[in-house]
């Protein structure tokens, strides 16, 4: 388990105050002045030391990402972006620490916008979230009446300023290139690449898309050394991260808990276990609706971290922990997965449009049992030709569930098949 010196976030439940004053109290914007004085170079290597990788989803070496950033500017303005519309299905940290904290993120965005030598950092904040933008905006507001932002930030001589703007509440926004164009305005549809943002990004300037939480911890590190946080989790899945678990739990919660903690241990120490206990449990998928789910068996032993979970076929993703309990329909909770992945695709590549559409159908008709058995290899079949084969990893994310369904459940879809049929010539004689 995490001890309580290693923890980051120290009012992740809203507790104390979440203003200025509170915010330096826990030793945020302490001394800022001091770690943008290691320099752009220097705060990339102290990120890349410390193993820190991107906690949206994708779980890309953050110091790495910041490497590709210009070293001279081409005349462009560079810019940050931060992700902050957290519309995965069973994810909710990125709201309670803009919510809860939000000068970390303020503070996470002067440090890593001077290391890519950014002009202006922007935060696109998820439509629905009411309170933590009118929280940031507060934030923002202090930060620049207290000098920690704006002309000559903290004091440093760098000048460096952060916009808010509110998304409008689509899931599609949430992959940086389609968040980019919604920032500029436009249908937000993903772009191909290359060009990557790091080249063309933002208004056709160099930019880099990070999420709410990779950028919160950036000081952090900085000021408690790359060591430290590299001593915590395991090799390449290094640090600390927020947990979302929620489902078929006692206590539903948002904890922060070491990388590579037991599944097992996560579940039954934090959100007081399975919901009629362990063995009550069917499955969990462990990082929000775009992963594979998992059954019992690989539940009972898997650890939480990048690494671990994709040697199981599955992934982290957001870490948005989703407990299903024995009287799931499991079938059901996977067709209600494809409905969100047909209803929010941009429609913009062809195998996303039609196969999320088709699936969604298929998987409908596989509640009731009303498909053949033959249907089972087509919906796997079709799955494969969405995966990799569109823009974003939109058509993955809408393929994925369904994978993980056939390769755990099979032997329930083939039952409810038979029964189907069975009750249907029942009826008939």
């Amino acid at each position: 388990m995490l001890s309580d010196k290693d923890r980051v976030f120290l009012n992740l439940y809203g507790q104390q105050d979440w203003g200025l004053k509170g915010a330096q109290k826990r030793g945020i914007w302490d001394q800022t002045k001091k770690l943008l004085d290691l320099g752009p170079e220097g705060i990339v290597e102290q990120i890349k030391a410390s193993g820190l990788r991107g906690r949206g989803g994708a779980g890309f070496p953050t110091g790495l990402k910041w490497s590709f950033m210009p070293k001279q500017s081409d005349g462009r303005p560079s810019y940050l972006v931060v992700n902050a519309d957290e519309s995965e299905p069973g994810s909710c940290k990125d709201r309670e620490i803009m919510r809860n904290d939000p000068h970390m993120l303020l503070e996470g965005c002067l440090v890593a916008g001077f290391a890519m030598r950014c002009a202006k950092a922007y935060i696109y904040v998820r439509g629905e979230y009411w309170e933590p933008w009118c929280r940031l905006e507060a934030a923002v507001a202090e930060a620049r009446s207290a000098g920690l932002l704006g002309k000559n930030a903290c004091g440093s001589g760098y000048d460096f300023d952060i916009e808010i703007h509110r998304g409008a509440g689509a899931y599609i926004c949430g992959e940086e290139t389609a968040l980019i164009e919604s920032l500029e305005g436009k249908k937000g549809q993903p772009r191909l690449k290359p060009p990557f943002p790091a080249a063309v990004g933002l208004y056709g300037c160099p930019s880099t898309v990070n999420n709410v939480e990779t950028i919160a911890v950036a000081p952090t590190i900085l000021r408690r050394g790359a060591e430290w946080w590299s001593g915590l989790g395991r090799p390449n899945n290094t640090g600390t991260k927020i947990f979302s678990i929620s489902g078929h739990v006692n206590q539903p919660c948002n904890v922060e808990e070491e990388m590579g903690i037991p599944l097992k241990e996560l579940i039954e120490k934090h959100a007081g276990g399975v919901r009629g206990g362990w063995d009550n449990l069917l499955a969990v998928v462990p990082g929000g609706s775009s992963v594979p789910v998992i059954p019992k068996d690989i539940c009972d032993s898997v650890l939480m971290d990048f690494d671990s979970l994709r040697e199981v076929k599955s992934g982290l993703g957001t870490a948005a922990v989703m407990v299903m309990d024995k009287s799931t329909d499991i079938v059901e909770a996977i067709a209600r997965f494809s409905h969100f992945y047909m209803h929010e695709s941009c429609g913009q590549c062809t195998p996303c449009r039609e196969g999320t559409g088709w699936m969604f159908r298929v998987m409908t008709r596989m509640v009731e049992g009303r498909a053949d058995v033959s249907e089972i290899d087509s919906l796997l079949d079709v799955s494969y030709q969405v995966e990799g084969h569109t823009i974003c990893a939109l058509g993955d994310a809408a393929a994925w569930p369904v994978q993980g369904l056939i390769r755990h459940f099979r032997p329930e879809l083939e039952k409810r098949i038979v029964a189907y049929k069975k009750a249907r010539q029942t009826a008939a004689e």
